[in-house]
């Protein structure tokens, strides 16, 4: 009998890490670093937007908001201003709602 046989699977529930996973404690994120450069500008505006649109996103997630029919546009721009950042146009609420719809 094949040795893997004779071990006991783990339950759906239990984890199968080797060691527990540490979380640093506060959360400080990575330092920023300068993007690539040569790129034409609407490369660099789309990623800028999708930036702005994740975070949103997260905010929006965080605060109780889980499905894109429930981010409408004012609940968007009103949580922008909620985490200081700028009001978003109307395009990068819908790219909110798509990555809220697609996170599923």
């Amino acid at each position: 009998m094949p040795a893997a046989a004779l071990k006991p699977k783990p339950s759906p529930t239990q984890s199968t890490a080797q060691h527990p996973v540490l979380f640093d404690s506060p959360y400080e994120p990575t330092t920023k670093r300068p993007l690539p450069a040569g790129r034409p500008r609407e490369w660099y505006v789309s990623h800028n937007r999708r930036l702005k649109a994740m975070r949103l996103a997260i905010a929006l997630l965080d605060s109780g908001v889980y499905l894109p029919d429930q981010a409408r546009d004012d609940t968007i721009r009103g949580t922008a201003e909620t985490i200081g950042m700028r009001p978003p146009s109307d395009t990068t609420c819908r790219m909110v709602r798509a990555f809220m719809r697609y996170s599923r």
